[in-house]
């Protein structure tokens, strides 16, 4: 009889994360039977995707359940949360797994996250401009940073949905009028355009792009991404046709994999890629490491816009510290003035929207 209770214990313990509890009270009992550090579970961290199931969200699922460094990954989404969960849960890594459905589960999904990684919303379609998301992506990046406000107040949230430009002031907001801004747990994530800097370089030099690090600051829309090819490392040097090239392949990226999809959708792989290597940054920031530098979009004081993507140094409190631009050359302070004017716009787009 006591055998049979302990596999009936273990067969709900396996079982317990494939479909989403339909209530709260079956919600505690699974979570209980299924305790995060309990068998099979891995020490690290606690972290939830946010629009899973999309396009970005399932390969992100993939690589964070890769990560050592996640102990918990909870997957939430409106719609096939289900499957998506039940598939990357029998991946043989370390990270425990649930999934969550729906605008009622959003309470179970989000408590206790120590990350929250947010790449809900519509793709970009050929045709369409980041601007022409705002409408939907605003108020979904809206109702979810309430979420985080009321359930999770002191994780770091790390920001994809687009425009990030105004989708970061709109969650900085929300979250003053809930009284839990920290500015240092808000982290736009420009990463996919380092990523490409780095390659479109390296590509260039002839080298490999892991051996590459190229800044690049402003913001996550065309001109405002400003790569700084001044401060590559190695220390090189382009032609000024070179430098004009890289920056307009770097800042046209996007559009560059919207258009050779040809309406099958945007940068969802390279997107995926870049989010885990931030969101990976941010995990060893929390864990203590010293040296984690990356760029991302948050407030800042660097210029005199309240948001701007810089270089900073990622810590237990999230953007530890945020580092100057450098010396610009000529082509770089011609391009930070177009990028500040059109970054302008887009904060203030963005915290209109709240305030209206």
């Amino acid at each position: 009889m006591e055998h049979s209770a302990e596999a009936s214990r273990r067969i709900a313990r396996i079982s317990s994360h494939l479909q989403p509890p339909s209530s709260q009270m079956e919600e505690t009992s699974l979570l209980r039977r299924s305790n995060c550090r309990s068998k099979g579970g891995a020490p690290g961290f606690k972290v939830a995707i946010l629009g899973a199931a999309g396009g970005i969200g399932q390969p992100l699922a993939l690589l964070m359940k890769m990560n050592p460094l996640v102990s918990v990954l909870h997957l939430y989404d409106v719609v096939n949360t289900p499957g998506v969960t039940a598939d990357i849960s029998h991946m043989d890594t370390g990270a425990v797994v649930r999934g969550f459905l729906g605008q009622s589960q959003l309470e179970s999904a989000l408590t206790g996250m120590d990350l929250v990684i947010i790449p809900a919303g519509v793709p970009r379609k050929p045709g369409m401009t980041r601007d022409d998301l705002f409408n939907i992506n605003a108020g979904i990046v809206r109702t979810l940073c309430e979420g985080i406000a009321k359930w999770c107040p002191n994780a770091i949230v790390n920001l994809i949905s687009n425009p990030v430009n105004s989708t970061v002031p709109i969650a900085a907001e929300v979250f003053k009028q809930a009284g839990i801004y920290d500015p240092k747990h808000l982290l736009g994530v420009t990463t996919l355009d380092v990523v490409r800097a780095n390659t479109f370089v390296a590509e260039v030099l002839g080298i490999d792009p892991r051996e590459v690090n190229v800044p690049v600051v402003g913001g996550h829309a065309g001109v405002t991404i400003l790569p700084l090819l001044s401060q590559v490392n190695p220390p090189c040097s382009f032609t000024s046709e070179e430098i004009r090239y890289l920056t307009d392949r770097i800042q046209n990226g996007g559009t560059e994999v919207v258009e050779a999809k040809a309406g099958a959708g945007s940068a969802t792989l390279s997107m995926a890629f870049a989010a885990a290597k931030f969101a990976d940054a941010c995990l060893r920031g929390l864990r203590g490491d010293a040296g984690i530098v990356e760029c991302s979009f948050v407030a800042s004081e660097v210029t005199e816009l309240p948001f701007f993507a810089s270089k900073v140094r990622l810590g237990r409190s999230g953007a530890e510290e945020i580092f100057p631009l450098g010396p610009l050359n000529e082509f770089e302070r011609a391009g930070l003035e177009k990028a500040k004017k059109e970054l302008t716009e887009s904060i203030q787009k963005g915290v209109s929207f709240i305030r209206k």
